[in-house]
């Protein structure tokens, strides 16, 4: 059966996304605000001021506590708008109010697990090694992302999803042998792309979202091939078999490590510049030294700001391997039309805009259009016959 894009779908999909971008937009003000705000009045200093006589550690985790709670509090109708209430206006939401409010408090404390010990680790380094944290510190940021992808798909992801064994997941003898057979399909599949995995598990997408989504996760013992219920439920084999050789595509090129580099080193070169931004604002801003909590703000600000101005670019490194993995799935299946077929599919049901302003597509999209993924299998499928 031919699947094609639903105009109406469409529709509202380029409506969905004009609303995404304002919030960003508004979003992106408002953390700005917030930070200045902060700073220039005084407020930075003042809570400086009242953890002074605690040991160094307490005092950073205090006065983390207080920037990100009081950000935490003002930000929440936005969060609680563009994370709620407009996913579930247009149909992308499937969660209670009591389950949403649920996860942003395990995002929160999840966070708070990850960042605190960097932020102590970066402070601790900045008092030591003052000329030559920023080095210390984007090394360290090397292993904790690796750290981090390898233990993301047994300690974080369960928090939010139950992940069971494809073969498991249903209590049907025959959808079991389905399971089972898809389970093996995507295993050769993987092997063909010289990577092992510890099993395809499906996970309880349909919790949170309509949407649906497929991946690699893990690294290592820790890699494996999951699948969305709401994947499983709405496409053909061949149509999963496509979506997950994309995802083999990246390991096959290896861009979960280039990502992991490139990260590493905009982390490098933003540290860099965060270091000589404090330097400056010891002399201008009457800071107390380089690991003065008070100059959080103006750190923040100089690191989301060299990401911000950088996000066109490793926007259009990831379209890039994109592209790629697209080309490795249509190759390594040789089913143009399944591919085609799940990312008509995809745009229907996750409410993505075939056709975006190329400005849009130049600076927030880190993967191809649907149109020009459609294209590209359609342009496989005539070489083929010629």
């Amino acid at each position: 059966m031919t699947v094609s894009l639903d105009p109406e779908r469409q529709e509202r999909a380029r409506e969905y996304a004009r609303l995404r971008r304002r919030l960003l937009a508004i979003d992106l003000a408002f953390g700005l605000a917030f930070l200045l705000v902060w700073w220039l009045s005084g407020l930075t200093f003042a809570v400086r001021n009242a953890v002074a006589g605690l040991p160094r550690w307490l005092g950073l985790i205090l006065y983390t506590i207080a920037i990100g709670g009081t950000y935490f509090i003002l930000h929440a109708p936005l969060e609680w708008y563009s994370g709620f209430v407009l996913p579930h206006r247009y149909g992308l939401s499937t969660q209670s109010l009591r389950s949403w409010l649920v996860d942003e408090v395990k995002e929160v404390l999840v966070s708070a697990v990850v960042l605190l010990p960097l932020l102590e680790v970066i402070y601790l380094l900045l008092r030591a090694q003052p000329d030559w944290w920023w080095l210390w510190a984007a090394i360290i940021y090397l292993a904790f992302a690796v750290l981090l992808a390898n233990l993301a798909p047994v300690v974080i992801a369960p928090l939010f999803y139950k992940f069971v064994p494809l073969s498991e997941r249903s209590d049907d003898p025959q959808q079991q042998q389905k399971d089972r057979e898809l389970s093996d399909r995507l295993v050769r599949l993987a092997e063909r792309a010289g990577t092992s995995v510890r099993g395809v598990y499906a996970f309880n997408m349909s919790r949170t979202t309509t949407a649906a989504n497929a991946g690699l996760m893990g690294l290592g013992n820790t890699r494996r091939i999951v699948l969305g219920d709401t994947l499983l439920d709405n496409y053909t084999a061949d149509e999963i078999e496509t979506v997950l050789a994309h995802e083999l595509g990246h390991h096959v090129h290896g861009d979960l490590w280039k990502g992991i580099g490139m990260s590493t080193m905009l982390t490098l070169i933003g540290f860099y510049l965060a270091h000589v931004a404090l330097r400056w604002g010891i002399a201008h801003f009457g800071f107390q030294g380089m690991d003065d909590l008070a100059a959080m703000p103006w750190f923040v600000l100089v690191m989301s700001g060299f990401a911000l101005v950088t996000m066109p670019l490793q926007n259009a490194w990831s379209r890039w391997r994109e592209r790629m993995a697209d080309r490795y799935a249509l190759e390594s299946t040789g089913k143009p039309t399944a591919f085609a077929s799940a990312m008509t599919r995809l745009a229907n049901q996750n409410l993505a805009e075939a056709e975006p302003p190329r400005w849009v597509v130049w600076l927030l999209y880190n993967h191809p259009p649907i149109s020009e993924r459609l294209r590209m299998a359609d342009e496989y499928a005539r070489r083929r016959q010629v």
